[in-house]
């Protein structure tokens, strides 16, 4: 036996993950234990529950690997300091004590984790080659290109190379400072947004908006190359040395300042969306086409934090030239950590692949699961008030009438999902046929900006009846955009666009709302599209026999479905966190494997939500 535990920590969603002979089995990020949103501390609860759910102890580890190279990227902040020197000082010392204490030993910081009891080699791997790493070793292809995308590694910001069997190679990069990643970020902090968690906020703006300023970023801020290539302005942006990310040259080309956290949202903000997303698409477009130019293959594989964006992607995969795209579920920087495993296991030790035709994730359930019995004592122990269902049938009757019902469910089940996306694990559901639903999920239980939209989640097989997509077609990790079918459609004039009333004017910016766009409201977006998580008996289990249910009642395939968890918090990880959650938010159902709560049932004492709501109430 060989166990390779990889981890990532200190920059963005520290994680952890578990291969064992070439078996993922187990994968989970630090924030779901330790309840700190996007935390960066060195996963230390990650690595115990990855180990405990391998039945093992760190001096059985094999190898231990790092997603990236350390001295590499301290090299490359040292000399991006001197270039700007000194007007960086600021950002310098704010990064240095991190660095000097922790950073630059790593070993040493690994092996304290692992409670000194593992003392083998630590392998590190450059940090976009943990990204190709995490996207072809587990895709369903033998074969394919791959392209990575992300803000800053050591010094690339892009890669693109090849796949085949049990070996990667990378070819070409693009360099820091030239970034798609950073770039979007840029605008995602200029429009008000937080950096490295607010970036799908300003994709589900950009709807709102109109591409106002397409030319004026190209022709100001990027020279773009046919190969997807380009060279930023500098003097337009402050993240080399300063500690904002646009500089006052960009506001005085978008009209005045960023906007302030919370303030109200403006017609600029929404235009700017728009602009970015659009230009955004077309460098994710072009990379697409030269990387498929230059290695001749039909299948591609993505990752880095940029293949997040599941618009560009969606526009990859039906605009761009490969047959199919496959996207690590964990893209960002956490899956890294699952990327230097596989490297270590296929790469470094020669061990063949097996490819299988639904890749070889595990639908990204690789987290923790709960038994029944300790749900149950759990519940019990907190005071909770439950009905327990003895099997997945009566369970799954019921679940899908409360949802037709229009009732908002919290849903925990089996193994948490690994990646920042909910896929049906650890979920609220709600009724994809609601014209009020996606304004209640969004302002009573998530706590969030209402122009936020949902995703659906439909079953496998009727995905192409209700979205513009190939019959059967695979997305079960919520990546991909695809537009809402023109047989669900209403209120459009058959070219994407509501009809205008004679002397009526449009709707504009947030009121788009008001208009309800298709059978499936609470999941169509002001542009009738919809980021949509397919839905398979293999994959998903208790909660495909749900969506079954709720079909045969309704004649609808598609649900609501959105993480588990409000503004600022991760999602939940254990039956505790989820009753806590569903208590302090206005949530009317609770489903933990088979135990069912209802709100009104609960102890009157445990419904203690008037500070916990203050907390996220929106201006």
């Amino acid at each position: 036996m060989t166990a390779i535990l990889g981890i990532s920590a200190f920059y963005h969603d520290s994680a952890a993950a578990l291969v064992v002979d070439g078996e993922i089995v187990a994968a989970a990020q630090e924030e779901r234990f330790s309840r700190k949103k996007h935390d960066h501390n060195f996963p230390l609860m990650a690595i115990e529950y990855c180990l405990a759910e391998a039945q093992l102890d760190p001096e059985q580890l094999d190898f231990v690997g790092f997603y990236d190279k350390p001295l590499l990227k301290f090299e490359r902040l040292l000399e991006t300091y001197l270039a700007f020197a000194p007007r960086g000082f600021r950002s310098f010392l704010r990064a240095m004590p991190l660095w000097l204490k922790q950073k630059l030993y790593l070993p040493r910081e690994i092996k304290n984790g692992l409670r000194g009891a593992y003392r083998k080699r630590v392998v590190f791997t450059e940090h976009h080659e943990s990204h190709a790493a995490s996207a072809f070793f587990p895709s369903p292809f033998d074969e394919a290109a791959i392209l990575t995308m992300d803000g800053v590694g050591e010094w690339a910001t892009a890669s693109f190379g090849v796949g085949r069997g049990n070996r990667i190679e990378i070819s070409h990069e693009l360099h820091f400072p030239h970034s798609l990643g950073l770039l979007y970020s840029a605008f995602t902090y200029f429009c008000g947004f937080r950096v490295n968690s607010g970036e799908y906020k300003l994709m589900g703006l950009a709807p709102y908006g109109e591409p106002k300023y397409v030319d004026l970023i190209r022709d100001n801020l990027i020279d773009l190359r046919d190969d997807g290539s380009f060279r930023m302005d500098l003097s337009y942006f402050d993240y080399c040395a300063g500690l904002t990310m646009t500089s006052p040259k960009f506001d005085r080309l978008f009209g005045g300042p960023p906007r302030s956290p919370e303030s109200p949202l403006t017609p600029r903000e929404m235009d700017i969306a728009a602009s970015i997303q659009v230009v955004t698409e077309e460098i994710m477009l072009r990379m697409a086409r030269h990387v498929h130019a230059v290695t001749g293959l039909k299948k591609l594989c993505l990752a880095g934090g940029v293949a997040l964006n599941c618009v560009g992607n969606g526009r990859i995969l039906r605009d761009g030239p490969f047959d199919d795209v496959w996207i690590q579920p964990a893209a960002g920087d956490a899956g890294g950590a699952l990327g230097t495993a596989l490297f270590i296991w296929h790469q470094l030790l020669n061990n063949p692949r097996t490819v299988s035709s639904r890749d070889s994730q595990h639908g990204s359930l690789l987290g923790p699961r709960f038994s029944d019995s300790d749900v149950e004592a759990t519940l019990r122990r907190i005071g909770a008030v439950f009905t327990r269902f003895d099997d997945d049938d009566s369970l799954c009757t019921h679940v899908a009438e409360l949802i037709a019902s229009d009732k908002v469910v919290g849903w925990v089940q089996g193994r948490m999902e690994f990646g920042p996306r909910a896929l049906g694990s650890r979920s609220i559901l709600g009724d994809a046929r609601s014209s009020q639903m996606q304004s209640v999920m969004n302002l009573k239980i998530k706590f969030r900006e209402s122009f936020r939209p949902f995703a659906p989640s439909v079953l496998e097989e009727r995905v192409h009846e209700f979205f513009e997509t190939r019959p059967c077609e695979q997305s079960p990790y919520m990546l991909l955009v695809a537009p809402v079918h023109p047989d669900q459609r209403v209120n459009e004039n058959g070219d994407g666009n509501p009809p205008a009333e004679a002397g009526t004017p449009a709707l504009q910016g947030i009121d788009k709302l008001k208009l309800r766009r298709s059978v499936i409201p609470a999941v169509t977006h002001v542009d009738y599209s919809a980021r949509i998580q397919t839905v398979d008996a293999d994959r998903h289990g208790r909660y495909y026999r749900l969506l079954k249910k709720f079909n045969e009642q309704t004649g609808c395939p598609v649900v609501i479905n959105t993480s588990f968890n409000v503004r600022g918090e991760p999602i939940v990880c254990t039956p505790e966190d989820a009753y806590r959650c569903f208590l302090n938010t206005n949530m009317d159902v609770l489903v933990v494997e088979r135990c069912v709560m209802r709100r009104e049932d609960q102890p009157k004492s445990a419904l203690q939500t008037d500070e916990y709501l203050k907390k996220f109430q929106l201006d």
